[in-house]
């Protein structure tokens, strides 16, 4: 058997082993964070990044506890959050001074919040890729004392043969445009220019070492190259002619899968980093780091409608993004065990098949890696942190905090 197959079992053991000695069977799904995997692979975002910050993004975590955790480290400075009313509770509570809201919000209610506190407008970094954005803000201001910082979100895809390779985000992609957006921030009453973000998801989340796929990672990885290349000129550019417009405080870019490429660029000043903390299902299969998951969820059999399946309650978490096999749940350990072509990952209930599931009786209990990062946790209020077999705490989800972004 080999190690990796041997380290799943064991995982199996001792999850069980956790989740046995609280003092009530929790309901599931049970979600646990393994600490030592996640401390390590915050020490290897670390050491992948090269001295530049990483900002923590949020989205990928959803646990007030873990953000607080990866902020600990040393080599993570501030969040990279989703939403204004996310990061205004972020701010309130004291998890953090410095965050940056990644994408360009229409939230009147939240606005005027953070227009009505001067400690949160200067705590928190607006993203802005139209001056619409700013017209919006302006609508939910009564005066403009309280000056608003900004940044702009950059298209960071790929331009290849006339194709956009890359998110469909911004629409700021030459650098003309993007200084004619600049120097209307600067001039405009109430707001300050302090930033800019390029994410390059083209690269940052893209699978390209996949076993079964070798011919299309190749391809990828030639991609992810020239999307870097192009990037780097494109972003010396712009960061050039932006200098003459505002003296900027970060370039944000990047992401867990992307981190020595976009660390290399010289423009960039930090990264962005949650996924590679937790390392869901979809970040696998990467050249440039060995996964160590570290978020699970805990399914108990409720039938056996063969002596060779095993059926959960529960399981489909599905995963958004372009529906397919890859955003389904993956059943982990015991290993062995898989998803049926026709239920697949249910509402209610998920058979398995595999030579696990013969061994497998009601009440035991299946691991599952969600497929996305974060987003496990909107289904659960409850996360118990684990140490090696011993559940060292439980602390609330966004979700068990009462909070919904």
């Amino acid at each position: 058997m080999s190690d990796h197959l041997v380290g799943r079992n064991r995982l199996w053991a001792r999850l069980d082993q956790a989740v046995a000695a609280l003092p009530e069977p929790p309901s599931t799904p049970i979600a646990v964070v393994d600490l030592d995997a996640f401390d390590a692979n915050a020490d290897d975002l670390v050491r992948r990044a090269g001295g530049k910050p990483l900002r923590v993004a949020s989205k990928s975590l959803r646990v007030p506890a873990l953000i607080r955790r990866a902020l600990a480290h040393d080599g993570f400075s501030g969040v990279l959050a989703f939403t204004v009313a996310e990061a205004l509770w972020l701010h309130e509570t004291g998890v953090s001074d410095d965050i940056v809201v990644a994408y360009p919000s229409v939230d009147v209610a939240a606005l005027r919040r953070l227009l009505a506190s001067p400690s949160a407008a200067a705590a928190i970094t607006l993203m802005v890729d139209d001056p619409a954005h700013l017209d919006v803000v302006d609508a939910a201001r009564d005066s403009h004392d309280v000056q608003v910082r900004i940044a702009l979100d950059l298209d960071a895809g790929l331009r290849l043969g006339g194709q956009h390779i890359g998110p469909k985000r911004s629409p700021l992609f030459d650098t003309a445009d993007v200084v004619a957006l600049a120097r209307r921030v600067v001039e405009r009453d109430g707001f300050r220019l302090v930033g800019v973000m390029t994410y390059e998801g083209q690269v940052a989340g893209v699978q390209d070492d996949v076993p079964d796929q070798r011919t299309r990672s190749l391809l990828v990885r030639r991609l992810k190259q020239a999307s870097m290349a192009q990037l780097e000129v494109r972003r010396r550019e712009i960061a050039e002619a932006l200098s003459r417009v505002a003296d900027l405080e970060f370039w944000n870019g990047g992401g867990s899968g992307s981190v020595e490429a976009t660390a290399a660029d010289a423009a960039v000043t930090e990264i962005a980093a949650g996924s590679g903390l937790l390392v869901p299902g979809i970040f696998d299969h990467y050249a440039s780091f060995e996964p160590r998951p570290a978020a699970y969820f805990g399914l108990r059999v409720t039938r056996k409608p063969t002596p060779n399946m095993a059926t959960v309650h529960g399981g489909g978490l599905i995963a958004s993004g372009a529906t397919g096999a890859d955003r389904s749940p993956v059943p982990w350990a015991p290993p062995g065990l898989h998803l049926t072509g026709l239920e697949g990952a249910g509402e209610v209930q998920t058979p398995l098949t595999g030579h696990p599931a013969a061994l497998l009786r009601i009440g035991d209990l299946v691991w599952f890696r969600h497929a996305k990062s974060g987003e496990l946790f909107e289904h659960v209020r409850d996360v118990h942190l684990v140490r090696d077999a011993t559940v060292t705490e439980v602390v609330p989800s966004y979700r068990g905090c009462d909070r919904a972004f």
